[in-house]
């Protein structure tokens, strides 16, 4: 078959609502009419599935940037380049039990977290477990042993970031040069740095890289670092709190989050939510880079020279 015409048919013939329930995405009722189905995945993205003409077609609700074909749905979503979505949907093809998905809509039965979570874990298993990655080098990031074991890496050479929840590893980031995604199946929790007894301070970013960075700016020591990997969902405030509470009562927790109106919308979020559940006194201040959007940006364009200034900076209390 043409290489244009297989395209096509993933795009018109394998059912978007089918597949994205195989994925960890399951059915609102209440929101879906026959025309326009509403699904939602436990990380708490929302995405509405409708066809133009044959085609299936999606949009995520919390991304202006995530929407398309169910081609767009794998890219956005980690899945590898072109040939690896290929190779996907082929197998899709020829084991998915919608021969004709072209007639109507239909209404995937939600598939269990345990079972998501189970082959989420098979995956992950199958990779190598790192210090560094060739691709973190590329965003000036250097061993640390505050963050060995802390990653993995797949067959493709994609940079894996483990996140975990209060039953254990529960997803995983997927990074890469030109694409960010998440594990199929997995959910939000934390990504977590190496702790150590003797810690005081826990700095929260955004990304795992972020916080790499940080970490390779300030160089502090006695300082974990956790990640919520973009927008915070509905688990993480508590997993958050946890962490903060695993450290002595008067250690500092740094808000490191983006200089942007995203990161500041997190840390409301997350200010309000934890002086009210904290049962322990806690310092808490944000700090934001000096220079550009977030601290790897900050990492790379900063010299080396300059680094002993920006130590010495302290955050804003909150």
């Amino acid at each position: 078959m043409p290489y244009g015409d297989e395209l096509i048919q993933f795009k018109t013939s394998i059912s978007l609502t089918e597949f994205a329930g195989d994925r960890g995405y399951f059915l609102d009722k209440k929101e879906s009419s026959r025309n326009s189905i509403v699904m939602r995945n436990y990380d708490g993205d929302k995405i509405i599935i409708s066809k133009k003409g044959l085609t299936w077609v999606y949009f995520s609700v919390r991304d202006n940037h995530d929407n398309g074909t169910i081609i767009d749905f794998l890219q956005h979503r980690g899945a590898g380049n072109l040939g690896d979505i290929r190779k996907i949907l082929r197998e899709w093809m020829g084991t998915s039990k919608n021969k004709d998905s072209r007639k109507e809509m239909n209404y995937p039965e939600p598939i269990s977290l345990a079972r998501n979570r189970k082959l989420m874990k098979e995956k992950y298993s199958k990779s190598t477990i790192c210090n560094i990655t060739p691709y973190l080098t590329t965003r000036g990031l250097k061993e640390s042993p505050r963050f060995h074991g802390c990653m993995a890496m797949d067959d493709h050479r994609n940079t894996l970031f483990p996140h975990y929840d209060d039953e254990g590893l529960c997803g995983y980031e997927v990074k890469n040069k030109g694409f960010t995604g998440f594990a199929p199946g997995g959910v939000k929790g934390l990504w977590c740095s190496n702790y150590y007894s003797s810690d005081d301070h826990l700095v929260i970013c955004e990304s795992t890289i972020d916080a790499m960075s940080y970490q390779a700016i300030f160089n502090n020591e006695n300082t974990r670092y956790i990640s919520i990997a973009g927008e915070v969902n509905p688990t993480q405030p508590g997993l958050i709190l946890k962490a903060i509470e695993n450290l002595p009562e008067g250690s500092t927790v740094v808000f490191g989050l983006d200089n942007d109106d995203g990161g500041r919308n997190i840390l409301n979020k997350l200010r309000d939510y934890l002086k009210n559940a904290l049962n322990k006194n806690y310092k808490m201040i944000s700090k934001i880079p000096c220079f550009g959007k977030d601290w790897n940006e900050m990492l790379l364009n900063t010299p080396s020279s300059s680094r002993e200034d920006i130590k010495s900076s302290v955050g804003q209390d909150i």
